[in-house]
């Protein structure tokens, strides 16, 4: 088997990397974008999901007034949300590469955790959380 010099080793890698990058740029002709259009599209695009859902109370109700929690496992950093007049809740710009743990509070009454995980692809996520 021969062996390559490092400078042609240097110069396949530097050959895929600029077809690569070539073959990234000019897909943005044919999309109808220009750089800056691209930019915003892949930012808009990947990498974050919306979770929403409803809070229920035990007799199936939306429940009025309840706090949801959106834990990351990894960083710990909590959100929350007031739920809605008819029990409805939103988090927007969730991290699709972290998971997640969702539950609610009202009362001293909370509902069961439930997972957001980041193997899921969905963009959009629903959740029901039933506080008891």
């Amino acid at each position: 088997m021969r062996k390559r010099s490092r400078a042609s080793a240097w110069a396949i890698r530097s050959g895929l990397t600029a077809g690569l990058v070539l073959g990234v740029v000019s897909l943005v002709p044919e999309m109808g974008l220009d750089a800056g259009q691209m930019a915003a599209y892949a930012q808009a695009n990947y990498g974050q999901r919306v979770v929403n859902g409803v809070v229920l109370n035990g007799d199936a109700g939306g429940l009025t007034g309840a706090t949801v929690f959106l834990r990351n496992t990894k960083n710990k950093s909590i959100r929350s949300y007031t739920t809605t007049a008819d029990g409805h809740f939103r988090f927007t710009q969730v991290n699709m590469a972290d998971d997640f743990d969702l539950w609610a509070e009202k009362d001293g009454r909370k509902s069961a955790s439930k997972t957001v995980s980041s193997w899921d692809s969905r963009k959009e996520v629903a959740v029901e959380l039933r506080v008891k």
